[in-house]
């Protein structure tokens, strides 16, 4: 049996949580303090995901770079692999905040998103 503790980022109470568990099999959850918590931990323990932020290059843009971000989380060990696959990215100005920048981000199904508006330059 093993047993992790962690610090719950499912809201701003920050509970420490501690989980024990053999492999995907877990057993117990304590030190949360609503049901955010207890589903944070079982997923973190399991199947660990996040939400990826970075910029891409913008050509013809009156800004240098576009902040983007993945529409929803992706598995942390393809965190690598998408950045590899932002970094390649440029965009064309126009654009505007939510227009898909990566559809499908490393086979996830998850989209990368503008998360702000660029014009044209001049």
């Amino acid at each position: 049996m093993e047993k992790r503790n962690l610090t719950c980022i499912g809201c701003p109470m920050g509970c420490q949580i501690t989980v024990e568990f053999d492999g995907d099999n877990i057993s117990r959850v304590t030190g949360n303090s609503c049901a955010v918590g207890d589903k944070y931990a079982r997923k973190e323990v399991t199947h660990p995901e996040r939400t990826v932020t970075s910029t891409v290059v913008v050509t013809g843009g009156d800004r240098e770079r576009l902040s983007v971000k993945t529409k929803g989380n992706i598995p942390k060990d393809l965190i690598f692999d998408c950045m590899r696959e932002i970094n390649r990215t440029s965009v064309s100005a126009p654009v505007r905040i939510g227009d898909v920048v990566i559809h499908d981000v490393c086979g996830t199904g998850v989209d990368v998103v503008a998360t702000r508006n660029v014009g044209k330059a001049g």
